[in-house]
C-alpha cells in the first residue's frame, strides 16, 4: 500500500503494476504525484508552479486593471485623466 507524501492518505494502486514516470492522484488531497521508482516505489509530489504562475498573472492582470479605472477626489468628484485634457484643448483649438 502507498501512501501519499502530502497527507500520508492510503493510495489504492497494485505497487507490483505502477511504472516508472506513471502519475497518480490522491483521492484525500487531490495532490498528484510521479512515480520516480518501482523497486522500492517512491512517489515525488508533482510542483504546483504553473498554478502559482498563472495566479501571479491573474494577480498582475487586476493590478493592470486598477491602473484603468476613473480616479476620485476626496469630494467623490471625477479627476479627469491627462490625456482627456489634451482632447479638451484640442477641441478648444477647433472652435
Amino acid at each position: 500500500m502507498l501512501r501519499c507524501p502530502e497527507c500520508s492518505a492510503e493510495i489504492d494502486v497494485d505497487e507490483d503494476e505502477v511504472e516508472e514516470g506513471e502519475i497518480l492522484s490522491c483521492p484525500e488531497c487531490e495532490c498528484e504525484m510521479e512515480v520516480s521508482q518501482t523497486h522500492p516505489v517512491a512517489l515525488n509530489v508533482i510542483s504546483d508552479d504553473l498554478d502559482e504562475e498563472e495566479d501571479e498573472e491573474d494577480e498582475e492582470d487586476a493590478e493592470d486593471d486598477d491602473d484603468d479605472e476613473d480616479e476620485f477626489d476626496e469630494n467623490g468628484d471625477l479627476l479627469e485623466d491627462e490625456d482627456d485634457d489634451d482632447v479638451a484643448e484640442e477641441e478648444e483649438e477647433d472652435e
